[in-house]
């Protein structure tokens, strides 16, 4: 059973100063409540880009995030920079550490947002409609009480964690990112971004060794509203490695695409 909301952290970070964040047990993922599930660190870095130098008239659209080692549940640094700022387009690179060592890494394209009269190109059809409240999910052999309690889904009739992809949820935070700070879009989407590869489980993660090893999430658009909907499947080769792609709608539809690269191998 996951916890219900009466015994939630009232968030996933608590900001201590100076750039340093307190992380609360609802940042602990599936494998181990010792170590984050790098959806909110993703959502806490990309918050510290999205403000770092904020112009009026521009949005990030597209952050790429590696995880060279598990992300404990501690205390975080922050350190953000500009790599370039044009006036168009600015790259901007950004590092969580835990103990002097980093633990995230990442690179954003913050870019001028587009002219009003720039064509709604929409291709895909629009998501299915919200389903009604769930039972707390279960995910074979994970650990249920931090990230996975901390975020409300609802899969379509006969889905869930344990049923093999392709697939698809909406999803939504039930507690901010940062304790009395208001989450944004981008944060909202990063949040969510690293399950994509866990709603598509298509390659047997828990006989072998399945962890992804980075983020891409490209957004076209801000999303809009709490409620968040993946798509995603997986793809894999022998000899070769497994690769998460997934689209991201709000309720009025698409808003991008998440990329995961899959490492592959033997327990």
């Amino acid at each position: 059973m996951t916890p219900d909301s009466a015994e939630l952290p009232g968030s996933f970070y608590r900001a201590v100063g100076h750039g340093r964040y307190e992380s609360t047990a609802a940042t602990a993922g599936p494998w181990s409540p010792k170590a984050q599930h790098a959806g909110p660190p993703s959502a806490l870095l990309g918050r510290a880009l999205e403000r770092h130098g904020a112009r009026e008239g521009f949005r990030i659209a597209r952050i790429t995030l590696e995880i060279p080692r598990p992300v404990p549940v501690g205390d975080l640094q922050v350190e953000v920079r500009a790599i370039r700022s044009g006036g168009r387009a600015e790259l901007l690179e950004g590092e969580l550490t835990s103990g002097g060592r980093p633990v995230l890494l990442a690179r954003a394209w913050r870019i001028a947002a587009s002219p009003r009269e720039t064509p709604p190109l929409r291709p895909e059809t629009a998501p299915p409609s919200l389903p009604g409240p769930q039972p707390p999910p279960v995910m074979a052999g994970a650990h249920l009480g931090g990230y996975v309690s901390a975020m409300e889904w609802r899969f379509p009739p006969g889905g869930g964690f344990d049923t093999p992809g392709p697939g698809t949820v909406w999803a939504r935070q039930r507690i901010p990112l940062v304790d009395g700070e208001p989450d944004t879009p981008l944060t909202r989407a990063l949040t969510l971004a690293d399950s994509n590869w866990a709603v598509a489980f298509e390659l047997d993660h828990v006989g072998r060794l399945v962890i992804n090893t980075d983020v891409t999430l490209a957004l076209h658009r801000d999303p809009v509203g709490a409620w968040l909907h993946l798509t995603a499947a997986t793809a894999a080769s022998p000899d070769g490695s497994g690769l998460a792609s997934g689209r991201l709608d709000d309720a009025a539809g698409d808003c991008g695409r998440i990329l995961q690269t899959l490492l592959v191998a033997d327990r």
